[in-house]
């Protein structure tokens, strides 16, 4: 059993990383219009199963990327809720959201190994900075706070009238069947065209 769960987190950790560092403009533009599901109950826990699937689907393909640097978080943005997005990176959770604008929901797994998927929000801090881009701009949010609801509780992902959010969503615990989430919600303090420059934040500290 550990074995496995080994497996399964270092096939999951080769895709998110493939997804993230192969992304390009173009395929943004074409994974935007790519068929997509926001079906919240067909995602099941994390388990080889769903894993080996996403893994042999070669079609899906990420709409930006997510970088948190304060917990070492850089995954790629996945479209719709799915077990083959969630699989690789963090699905966008409402159809047509738009960075920059509204309240920009993701939602990703928690696993056993902290540093994989959605996992390190756990040790997220008030204040810390979140980045997202879809190649063209970037998007920077600054935490203001982390919560814990039930799942039942939707209303989080909600937009706001008058303020541009980000809303990070997550399982409160590695454990099957647990109904609490982590909440992590920020604003968005700054926006810029994407450049050499403004990507470099999107460069995982372990590969320089």
């Amino acid at each position: 059993m550990i074995f496995n769960e080994q497996i399964k987190e270092a096939l999951v950790d080769h895709m998110a990383n493939k997804r993230y560092n192969d992304l390009t403009v173009e395929q943004v533009a074409k994974n935007q219009h790519a068929k997509t599901t926001y079906d919240f109950a067909s995602v099941k826990p994390l388990g080889m199963k769903q894993v080996s699937q996403a893994a042999m689907r070669g079609d899906t393909g990420a709409i930006g990327k997510l970088a948190i640097p304060s917990v070492d978080m850089y995954l790629p943005i996945m479209p719709g809720i799915s077990n083959t997005s969630l699989s690789q990176g963090g699905g966008t959770m409402k159809p047509n959201e738009k960075m920059g604008e509204g309240n920009y929901a993701l939602a990703g797994h928690y696993m056993t190994n902290k540093g994989i998927l959605f996992s390190p929000l756990k040790n997220i801090q008030k204040g810390a900075y979140i980045y997202i881009t879809d190649l063209h701009n970037v998007y920077q949010y600054q935490v203001t706070a982390r919560w814990i609801v039930n799942e039942s509780d939707v209303s989080v992902i909600n937009d706001v009238p008058g303020q541009k959010l980000i809303t990070l969503v997550t399982c409160a615990s590695a454990q099957e069947g647990v109904t609490d989430r982590i909440i992590v919600r920020g604003n968005l303090v700054h926006t810029q065209k994407a450049t050499a420059t403004s990507l470099k934040i999107f460069t995982k500290a372990n590969q320089g």
